[in-house]
């Protein structure tokens, strides 16, 4: 694939990029603390997962009635959304921990999604992070079946709707990789993103399918055996935990790229964007809820998605104190600093957007 290259001659640019990653170094210098996570991450870790195994424990263990059983796959599916936020997501960023094969351990819970992380770490660590928001690179920002996330993507007449039936199909997120992960994993390999060497690439086609089987095996096989559900009510329950957790999941990445404010360039003919890359990722980036502390914690700092993308070595446990530093020096270099106050706020925002990128654009 060719690649995008950022280019400015802007020196105030240049020179915004330089006092910041001066500042946030200084901030963990000065107190003498790790970039990655502590022990409050773990902590987290540990609830989330607990949330997630253990609900399901309660209904291989216990006889309960069928609606009982169906609120503890939702319970299950918040468990899961927050596994993907604050455990895989910073462990596939190497931020976790100090430690590369605890970051490997936390990244590797992405199989309680029912994905896979070596398509995880292209199409978000790799495309969406270092395209943000360019449309035929970042992937967060292509159609989406009948969901039109982009200006510059076709326009079909049923976008107009969107904004209405988009949300539904944001809960099939992560049903969607179950299958999806061996299409997106050729794609990658054909266009040349994953291993090139053909032992490598053999080996992750393995994983990819024992892991795959392993998970539905897991899913429908130990109810089958140890409970008196039908498989229908089985099958729902599987339906509804990840319908949960991709809604979840869904809504909070839209949030912070497909809101008002965040602008979606192109690159001219020869491949190039002329601004700094750090400056181009204000440009089409969103924080929001700043002040909400279940949502921070919960989250796992995904609604402080500037500082992430600035600094994604970084852990999320960290954004909230380095974030007043972006704001600072953003207002200081005249550079947008796109901040939503809410949730609310964030999701009228969104739903705005899905309205306007299902009409014609005005010329």
């Amino acid at each position: 694939m060719k690649i995008i290259q950022f280019k400015s001659d802007n020196a105030q640019h240049a020179a915004f990029t330089e006092e910041l990653n001066s500042r946030v170094n200084a901030y963990f210098k000065e107190r003498k603390i790790s970039m990655r996570g502590n022990i409050s991450l773990y902590v987290k870790a540990m609830i989330m997962l607990a949330i997630y195994i253990g609900a399901f424990v309660c209904i291989l263990s216990f006889s309960l009635p069928a609606w009982w059983a169906l609120f503890l796959t939702v319970v299950m599916g918040i468990g899961e959304a927050g596994i993907g936020m604050s455990v895989m997501h910073d462990g596939a960023h190497g931020s976790f921990s100090d430690l590369p094969w605890v970051n490997k351990l936390a990244a590797s819970s992405i199989v309680i999604l029912g994905s896979n992380a070596v398509n995880w770490k292209i199409q978000h660590n790799f495309l969406h992070h270092r395209f943000t928001n360019i449309y035929g690179y970042d992937q967060d920002i292509q159609t989406k079946a009948v969901i039109r996330l982009c200006d510059h993507a076709p326009l079909k007449p049923y976008h107009k709707y969107q904004f209405i039936y988009t949300f539904f199909f944001y809960g099939l997120m992560t049903l969607s990789k179950l299958l999806g992960d061996f299409p997106q994993f050729t794609k990658f390999t054909k266009e040349g993103l994953t291993h090139q060497d053909s032992k490598e690439t053999r080996n992750e086609w393995v994983k990819l399918i024992v892991i795959k089987t392993l998970y539905i095996a897991l899913f429908f096989g130990l109810p089958l055996w140890l409970t008196s559900y039908a498989w229908w009510q089985i099958l729902l329950g599987f339906l509804v935990m990840h319908f949960t957790a991709g809604m979840i999941m869904s809504t909070i990445f839209q949030m912070a790229h497909v809101v008002e404010g965040a602008e979606q360039p192109l690159p001219d003919s020869e491949g190039i964007i002329y601004t700094e890359w750090t400056v181009h990722q204000l440009h089409t980036t969103s924080d929001f809820a700043p002040n909400n502390a279940l949502l921070n914690w919960y989250a796992g700092g995904l609604n402080y998605q500037i500082e992430h993308h600035l600094f994604q070595h970084i852990s999320h446990i960290h954004f909230q104190q380095i974030a007043p530093i972006v704001h600072e020096l953003a207002t200081k270099y005249n550079i947008p600093y796109n901040v939503k106050p809410t949730f609310t706020h964030a999701l009228t925002s969104h739903v705005q957007r899905l309205k306007d990128l299902g009409k014609p654009v005005k010329i």
